[in-house]
């Protein structure tokens, strides 16, 4: 019975996704210019876009179709993008879309579990003197 239960474990631990595709931060950005091998589009305050392992640019009249894929290399202090075309299956123009993949956040990167985590610490050391 214990080894039935091991691995039936072992099973639905191996079988269960990393995450779900409704976790991921797609964030979709309008193109301003298109050059020859570089494209910018309008990033903001989101700085993190030179940190994300995919940008793509898609059609959105064709059903967001893969039209290239960008290496992102700077955000200026205007929030404007400069990426790199690495791949490219059509001609971008002005009227495709970049979409961005925010990265995760490591976990102790995230202030409420420190804040969680104090507050344990403050209540499990009061009701332990009681």
């Amino acid at each position: 019975m214990k080894l039935f239960l091991f691995v039936l474990a072992a099973v639905v631990t191996v079988a269960l996704p990393v995450s779900a595709r409704a976790q991921d931060r797609d964030v979709r950005f309008a193109i301003t210019n298109v050059g020859d091998t570089t494209v910018t589009f309008q990033a903001g305050k989101m700085t993190w876009v030179v940190r994300s392992p995919r940008a793509i640019v898609v059609d959105p009249r064709r059903r967001d179709a893969l039209v290239a894929q960008l290496k992102v290399l700077s955000v200026a202090a205007n929030g404007e993008a400069t990426a790199l075309v690495t791949a490219q299956a059509g001609r971008i123009t002005t009227d495709h879309i970049v979409i961005g993949t925010e990265p995760r956040t490591r976990w102790y990167k995230n202030p409420l579990m420190w804040m969680g985590t104090a507050f344990g610490l403050v209540v499990g050391f009061s009701l332990g003197k009681i």
